[in-house]
């Protein structure tokens, strides 16, 4: 509510275009073209300006009211550039309204200006770009033959320009909507498919008309802060030599930043509390005091002192993303990528896996090219996410000691190798060996927005929040049962019995308690689950020196590493299969994904503990 005005905003995906070859251009101009808004925003980015006219070219060709977000300001005088808002908004001939998001300017603004365009009875006359002369009678032609015949809501000129510029998904329409005029069409269409060269070359040639009147550039010569940055950042080895830097950095922090306050908690809050109400229920039945203490305290409590860890994990990965290093990160990959027939683009959501696989198989969606795109999001669960970190992050010190950042930057280098081997395989043996093309937007650098991390690491830590909040607590109470059901002892249990069943195999692995097996198969429903069944399997009012201590004590540092190694390749949460259902849309190639797992995981183990023993 605005103003007395209630105001419906719908975030379409980002798209620098809107032909039909990516599903967020396609989501993007059918809202557009079907829902009919009352008028349009889009919010560009200032000190890319040229780079982001071109989707502006093609929201002017959709005859919508329109307002223009300049984005960013801050950033692009910080480079030297500067744009005259009023000179760019008569050139356009379209209200344009300068932003600066992170700091919370101009936004009111903006939506005033829509909101004005709306209630407004005077129509816009934008300027808007148009074809070259060489192919000007062509597009009157296509017209000329579609009249009448185009459905609702598509207009005459667009689907022309479309049907011109070889739009698949316009012409399929066409063909169906005017089976008689469609060979015509064809024939012309097929005479003249060199028309994209001039529908583009026409839209670039009135960007750099808009950009002569409104932007001043620095004078030639200066070199800029990001040129500057860019010789070692995007560097082929300094650059790859940074980002495994920045990698163990984000460990080191973990540690000496993060563990001191989960001992903390550990110490100062979740034992005290399980010993205080394990006092208040003494004279409550053994089975409800042990699901109060054991069941929620000692698996939710122990699952809350993760949240250090993940909030400098997120506050990193914020920082990281806000400066504009990720995206370099993908360009310095982008040639290791090409290894697995994969492109820069498909490290961008492996990477976000570090933070959750979840988001990271959604994130798939940016890669353009289906084969490419699969193969992604069957290589996802190798990024060990933060809640599996986590885990090592809080197991590691007690199998390792002062060699904890170590061992951990070791174990993601070796996920990350096993990704790149497993990438290669099945490129080479499922899909032949192909490879796709790749071009990637390289943002500026500028300064990290307290702001906008801390609503970043917000909404993660939220995130994770619920589904703690949900899941932990439900498997807690399950594994608290299955622990002490039938006879309310854990070493007779349903849970015991499950885990000794598989103990021939653990053996293999050096797990011979059989509490790290079922700790690893509840990891199943999240991740966090492993240290929520070990403390209530190990029962938080045993600790002596905490939780991690008790299962360091309980394996050999070769065992340890071992089970390390099998957590970080398990099969992931039920949360990220099913997401890998709904993306691939195929049960196949999610059952083929979590066998893959499985199977490596199981062999990585035995192999490292074999290993580790004959090394000895």
């Amino acid at each position: 509510m605005l103003n007395e005005t209630l105001i419906h905003l719908i975030d379409l995906p980002g798209t620098y275009s809107l032909t039909s070859n990516s599903e967020e251009e396609r989501i993007t101009r059918d809202f557009i073209i079907r829902e009919k808004p009352d008028v349009v925003i889009a919010i560009v980015n200032a000190a890319m300006l040229e780079r982001n006219l071109y989707l502006v070219a093609e929201l002017l060709a959709l005859d919508v009211p329109f307002v223009l977000g300049l984005n960013m300001i801050d950033v692009a005088n910080q480079q030297g550039l500067r744009i005259e808002v009023n000179v760019l908004e008569a050139a356009l001939r379209v209200p344009v309204v300068p932003v600066i998001a992170s700091k919370n300017q101009g936004l009111k603004e903006l939506i005033d200006t829509a909101q004005k365009l709306v209630e407004s009875p005077i129509p816009l006359a934008p300027n808007r770009p148009e074809i070259r002369p060489e192919h000007r009678l062509v597009l009157e032609e296509i017209c000329s033959l579609i009249t009448g015949l185009v459905p609702q809501p598509y207009h005459e000129d667009w689907v022309a320009l479309k049907l011109l510029e070889g739009d698949s998904e316009v012409m399929e329409m066409v063909e169906q909507a005017a089976p008689k005029a469609w060979p015509r069409i064809q024939a012309l269409l097929s005479q003249h498919e060199d028309a994209i060269l001039d529908i583009t070359g026409g839209r670039y040639e009135w960007i750099a008309r808009m950009v002569r009147a409104a932007v001043v550039r620095p004078r030639p010569g200066t070199i800029v802060l990001t040129d500057r940055l860019d010789r070692i950042v995007t560097h082929p080895f300094w650059g790859l030599v940074l980002l495994f830097g920045i990698l163990g950095i984000v460990f080191w922090l973990t540690y000496h930043a993060a563990m001191p306050v989960v001992d903390w908690l550990g110490s100062a809050i979740i034992i005290p509390l399980a010993n205080v109400v394990s006092v208040a229920l003494a004279n409550a039945p053994l089975w409800f005091s042990g699901l109060i203490v054991n069941g929620l305290i000692g698996g939710v409590g122990t699952v809350l002192t993760f949240l250090p860890i993940l909030i400098v994990f997120f506050i990193v990965l914020g920082v990281l993303e806000d400066i504009g290093y990720l995206t370099r990160a993908a360009y310095v990959m982008d040639r290791f990528m090409h290894w697995m027939g994969l492109h820069g683009r498909s490290f961008l959501p492996l990477f976000l896996g570090f933070g959750c696989n979840v988001p990271a198989v959604m994130g798939t969606r940016i890669v353009e090219d289906r084969r490419a795109r699969l193969l992604t999001i069957l290589l996802v669960p190798f990024v060990p996410c933060a809640a599996r970190l986590a885990v090592v992050s809080f197991l590691t010190p007690a199998f390792f000691g002062t060699n904890a950042t170590l061992v951990t930057w070791l174990l993601v280098i070796g996920n990350l190798t096993i990704l790149v081997m497993i990438g290669i395989a099945i490129n080479r043996f499922l899909f032949k060996g192909a490879h796709t093309a790749f071009i990637m937007e390289i943002p500026l650098y500028h300064v990290p927005n307290a702001r906008t991390i801390g609503l970043y690491v917000w909404q993660n830590m939220l995130a994770f929040l619920k589904k703690a909040g949900v899941l932990i607590v439900i498997i807690s109470v399950i594994v608290w049962a299955f622990s002490w059901l039938p006879a309310g002892n854990v070493n007779n249990s349903l849970l015991a019995g499950l885990g000794r069943w598989l103990e021939p195999l653990g053996r293999l692995m050096g797990l011979n308690d059989w509490r790290l097996i079922v700790a690893l198969l509840t990891s199943f429903v999240a991740k966090e689950n492993t240290i929520a069944t070990l403390g209530v399997l190990y029962g938080i009012s045993d600790h002596s020196g905490g939780l991690a201590a008790r299962v360091g004590a309980t394996l050999t540092p070769a065992a340890g590493l071992s089970f390390l190694v099998v957590q970080m390749l398990f099969i992931p949460c039920v949360a990220t299969i099913a997401v890998i259902k709904q993306e691939t849309a195929s049960w196949k190639w999610t059952a083929f994904s979590v066998i893959l797992l499985l199977t490596i995981s199981m062999i990585a183990g035995i192999g490292v503990y074999q290993l580790a023993i004959l090394m000895n």
